[in-house]
């Protein structure tokens, strides 16, 4: 009868050093990813910066600006997301916005960026992170086809705004064939941006520049 207690004794030291051995592999493995996510944390930040830089860049007029539109900027929602809006000076005066924002494609949130002159034409658009998919979605991509140069020169007044959409949906933009919903939720994005700077343009042309 006092087998399985004997065998219980054994066994408990084993499983008392397998727990321990379990906890100091965890604990290293956590202290590991914490020391890699420490010293990535920064170039992926600066990577990133340096993206968005370079897309405000592509989407404004060249020499419409001598300010600094990566740290000119103002906040804003859409739908209850954050939206940032990069300000655009030259001699002081606002000349654009560029809105940085989102739209949910097929798998999953397309970012955008969409610059607009003070009269309301868009200026450029680009999409700076996707996961549609490739060989179909990924069309929106400048680097792929120049497809989203089709917005530029659009306003609400050019088309209508019934007509922000696909060809598909009665609209005026082309889509791509099987892959409806990408091109879609891209043209949604901006003409949402161009609704958003109606709304706020006053406030946003008349702001003042960073301290």
């Amino acid at each position: 009868m006092s087998t399985p207690i004997v065998l219980l004794d054994r066994i408990r030291p084993t499983l008392g050093f397998q727990a321990g051995t379990l906890a100091i592999t965890v604990a290293a493995a956590t202290l590991a990813l914490s020391v890699a996510y420490t010293h990535t944390k920064a170039p992926i930040a600066q990577a990133v910066s340096a993206d968005t830089l370079a897309s405000l860049a592509q989407v404004l007029p060249e020499g419409s600006y001598d300010n600094d539109v990566g740290a000119d900027t103002l906040a804003a929602q859409r739908d209850g997301k954050p939206v940032v809006v990069h300000v655009a000076r030259r001699a002081g005066t606002v000349t654009g916005v560029v809105l940085e924002l989102a739209e949910r494609g097929y798998s999953g949130d397309i970012g955008l960026v969409v610059g607009i002159q003070r009269d309301g034409r868009v200026s450029g658009v680009r999409v700076t992170r996707h996961t549609e998919t490739p060989g179909l979605g990924d069309k929106i991509e400048k680097a792929k086809t120049d497809w989203v140069l089709d917005f530029n020169g659009k306003s609400l007044a050019d088309p209508t705004p019934e007509r922000w959409r696909v060809k598909k949906d009665n609209g005026v933009f082309d889509q791509f064939a099987g892959a409806t919903i990408t091109p879609r939720a891209v043209v949604k994005g901006v003409k949402g941006a161009l609704d958003l700077y109606a709304a706020h343009k006053d406030r946003w042309l008349a702001s003042p520049p960073p301290r």
